[in-house]
This record gives C-alpha cells, structure tokens and sequence, in this order.
C-alpha cells in the first residue's frame, strides 16, 4: 500500500465549489484509509482544502515549502509537519522523494508543471511510483489529449501511455493507486518508439 501521497493542485481560492469539495474529500480519503498527505504546504485554495480535509479525518499532512513563501506568510500553519526549502526545485525533489504516489488536482501552471515533471521523471525512471491525474469537471482533458497525441505522432512511445492515470473521482483515484504497480526502472533503457 502506498502510505504517503503527494497532491500537486492549485493554490487559487477563486475556483468551482466542485472542486473545493473534491480537494476536501481527497484529503479526507487519504486520511482515513491511514495514508499521510503530502502537499506544497499553502495556506489557499484547492492545497488548503486537501490538507484541511486530511486534518479533520484525524490523518497527517506534510507541508514542503520554499522559504520565500515562508516570509510571505503563504504557509498553512496547522500542519502535522511542515519542510522548508531553499527553492522550489528543492521543494519538488523533496515531494518527490517523499511520496509513495502522485496525485494531480485541478490548477495552474505550477499544478501542470508538477505533474509533468513527475511524468517526466517517471518516463526515464528516475519516480517510479503511480502517478494519478484527477480529472474533476474533465478540467485536464486538453492535457490528456496532448499526451495522447504526444504517443500518437511518436515523441513518446506507446509504453509511456501507462505512466500515468486518469481519474473521475477521488475514491477511483485512491484505488488506482492501490491496484498500480511500481514502474520498471528499466524504462529507462531507450527504445524504439
């Protein structure tokens, strides 16, 4: 079983109540299946609401900020544990490292460039563990289709459309990762694609 998550997801406040609701009840499915959350550590937004949900269900949140976010006050302050970095590069190795799987919210180009890192990363098996994107209201469509055409006129071979996951809801996120094995760190090899 996975035992730590890492949510990637945006910090904006001004969203669909829809998404709010599914941040809440992501973070609450972590906690209660015994799960720790990580996060970027915000005090806002769709991370505010992940982690205040992992924290009301009785679980544990972790927090990996960069200092400059520190000093403008941009942290959650109820965290079980909050990391401070120097950087953001730091911030995204140490989520990375911490985290058994991946699981993308809705956001911004912080959000998606999260997640492609770790699609990244995980392409040349350097992250191996599951990678989930969460496709609440079909808000990452545009994105799952330039994925698909990525494979589809060979800039990533047709193995590379199993790195990640697609998701409905949280609960179909949850068991995703729970029935997803660790990636092959042989990937890495190059192959024909």
């Amino acid at each position: 079983m996975a035992k730590t998550i890492c949510v990637y997801c945006a910090s904006s406040s001004r969203v669909d109540s829809l998404y709010m609701e599914t941040a809440t009840r992501l973070g609450s499915l972590i906690a209660s299946s015994g799960r720790t959350l990580i996060t970027g550590g915000g005090c806002q937004g769709l991370m505010r609401a992940v982690e205040d949900g992992a924290l009301e269900a009785g679980g544990n949140a972790i927090g990996v900020i960069p200092k400059f976010m520190i000093e403008a006050g941009w942290q959650h302050t109820g965290l079980t544990e909050l990391h401070i970095t120097a950087d953001m590069h730091q911030r995204k190795k140490l989520m990375a490292e911490m985290s058994d799987a991946v699981i993308a919210l809705p956001g911004g180009c912080g959000t998606m460039e999260e997640l492609l890192e770790a699609i990244t990363w995980k392409q040349l098996g350097l992250y191996l563990n599951p990678i989930v994107i969460l496709n609440t209201k079909g808000y990452y469509d545009a994105l799952i289709a330039q994925l698909e055409r990525a494979i589809d006129d060979h800039f990533m071979g047709e193995i590379h459309g199993n790195i990640w996951s697609v998701a409905s809801t949280p609960e179909e996120a949850l068991e995703i990762i729970e029935n997803t094995p660790v990636w092959d760190a042989s990937i890495r090899k190059y192959a024909a694609l």
